[in-house]
């Protein structure tokens, strides 16, 4: 499960834990079975969690399935209720978030978003208060984000366009995003 804390396991690996430390009480008040009928299922589990771990690197919609999305909380210093409501995420935890980060007022935050791991990445307004554009990704692990892209009231024939305009297709693109009016990407062959 690499270096990830306790906090930040996915479904996935919570299952597998919880599965793990069953074999090994199960194995341990059991003396009279062999230590082969403890070890092949751990090691099958091992395994099924290193696959696992490498189809969700690989495959987006699997990450999405079993880790989730981001859900913007505050966007333009305005707090997004329906987004909490629908997250079960209460004021009292968005002010307890707030207060772990040393921020004193709601008017300080221009973006706040609550992460599948359940911990709220913020982003304070610059210091002369001038709104700045956040960036949106537009393609995302060589697929393009339909939803960003309906939010700039954009269609993927622009995308493609302004590509062509460098000699790159959809199919060159690891990352992209939008910000400013301008599109910041990074080629496959570049990572």
């Amino acid at each position: 499960m690499g270096k990830r804390e306790i906090g930040q396991l996915g479904i996935i690996d919570l299952i597998v834990s919880i599965l793990i430390a069953e074999l090994v009480a199960i194995s341990i008040e059991d003396m009279d079975k062999s230590l082969f009928q403890t070890i092949i299922p751990l090691t099958l589990l091992g395994g099924l969690e290193i696959l696992l771990a490498y189809i969700s690197i690989k495959s987006r919609t699997f990450r999405r399935i079993f880790g989730g999305k981001p859900s913007l909380i505050i966007c333009n210093g305005k707090v997004n209720y329906k987004e909490m409501v629908r997250q079960r995420y209460s004021m009292d935890d968005l002010l307890l978030s707030l207060r772990q980060n040393e921020i004193k007022d709601l008017n300080e935050i221009e973006y706040a978003f609550l992460e599948p791991n359940g911990k709220l990445s913020i982003f304070k307004y610059n210091l002369f208060r001038i709104r700045s554009s956040y960036p949106m990704p537009i393609i995302l692990d060589g697929e393009v984000n339909k939803k960003t892209l309906e939010f700039l009231k954009k269609e993927q024939t622009w995308l493609e366009q302004e590509l062509e305009k460098k000699g790159l297709s959809i199919a060159d693109i690891f990352y992209a995003f939008y910000k400013n009016k301008r599109i910041f990407f990074i080629k496959k062959n570049e990572i």
